[in-house]
């Protein structure tokens, strides 16, 4: 087993004005509500040219654009002095409007951690958290506004699902990081961090909202993360990391993708039985069907699975369960999978916690 950090806690977020689930009710479907505003983000490249040109303007502006947004991380239109001022304006205001506006920004850790908490254009709230350890810097984004997996211990999940994010909601929390970087916001620097710029090197899709459930625009925002730029970020595949319930379709959908991103799987308990109370989605596909899945997709990509695992006290981590797990694991092969065992944030009024 690989011991790893705890999460950091929650942004304390305004209250939900979504209902609020009845215990094991699971919620696919996202609520209907006004779409995000369009953005470049949301588009491929050929997408963004079309774009352009609908607008009346010559289709290489979009690549100028995306130079601007990506590489520079600018959205200033008084910076980008390679566009006529007209068309900046023009452009900024139709492809590069406002997806996010912070309304909690708390700092942790000696300042090597920033936590975030956003507003959408209709008043969802989600956060986000930047984190710095030795050598990357990670920041760890939600997907969904709210949560429809109704996991007993999570704060999110009880609260429902508000609706899903674009694809350009999901990217400009990275880029907004990217850029908080580059403003020295983030504490710990070394000389070496001087002498090449810090950057953005891990993103994990464990921030609010299960990102399979919102398929399309979540693998749009990872080819947004993962195109050279100044198409995109240019990260590298092999610094996301996929974080799920266990949606087996999705999981199968995302192995054909043939994406070499890590697939985290959220297990918390190797039974049946305990895993239908602990995650909700166990009652549509087992355990061993999440599993199935997980190996299935590290069989394709070669990508280590990691079982994500939250210990709660006297409930999940019993001697024999921990034996069940690793069986269950070693049946399926040597060296695909690691397990992380997570401590458990408390969750307000839940009794798991």
């Amino acid at each position: 087993m690989t011991e790893t950090p705890a999460a950091p806690a929650p942004v304390a977020l305004p209250e939900p004005t979504t209902a609020r689930p009845e215990p094991g009710q699971l919620t696919f479907k996202a609520p209907r509500r006004g779409k995000p505003p369009r953005h470049l983000a949301d588009f491929s490249p050929a997408e963004r040219k079309e774009a352009v040109e609908a607008l009346g303007h010559k289709g290489f502006r979009a690549k100028q654009l995306s130079t601007h947004y990506f590489e520079r991380l600018v959205d200033d239109p008084e910076q980008m002095t390679d566009l006529p001022k007209q068309v900046r304006s023009e452009l900024v205001a139709d492809l590069l409007p406002t997806l996010l506006t912070p309304i909690v920004q708390r700092v942790a850790d000696d300042g090597q951690t920033m936590k975030y908490a956003w507003r959408l254009h209709d008043g969802a709230i989600v956060e986000s958290v930047l984190m710095r350890y030795p050598k990357r810097v990670t920041i760890c984004i939600s997907s969904q506004a709210g949560c429809g997996m109704n996991c007993p211990f999570c704060a999110t999940g009880q609260a429902g699902l508000t609706r899903n994010m674009s694809a350009g909601e999901i990217v400009e929390q990275v880029v907004w990081a990217a850029r908080a970087l580059r403003r020295g916001e983030l504490a710990g620097g070394d000389d070496e961090d001087h002498e090449h710029p810090l950057r953005v090197s891990n993103v994990v899709f464990m921030g609010m909202g299960e990102a399979l459930a919102n398929y399309k625009a979540s693998i749009g925002a990872i080819r947004r993360l993962t195109d050279p730029a100044p198409d995109g970020l240019g990260m590298s595949a092999r610094g996301i990391t996929m974080s799920t319930v266990g949606l087996v379709p999705g999981i199968d959908k995302l192995t054909a993708e043939g994406i070499p991103v890590t697939l985290a799987l959220s297990l918390h308990a190797p039974d049946d039985e305990l895993r239908d109370e602990l995650v909700p989605i166990n009652t549509r596909w087992k355990v061993d069907e999440a599993l199935d899945a997980a190996h299935r997709y590290y069989e394709a990509t070669g990508r280590r699975v990691s079982i994500e695992y939250a210990l709660i006290r006297d409930i999940n981590d019993q001697g024999w369960r921990a034996d069940l797990l690793g069986e269950k694991l070693a049946a399926r092969g040597k060296g695909w999978v690691h397990v992380n065992p997570i401590p458990l944030n408390p969750t307000p009024g839940s009794k798991w916690t």
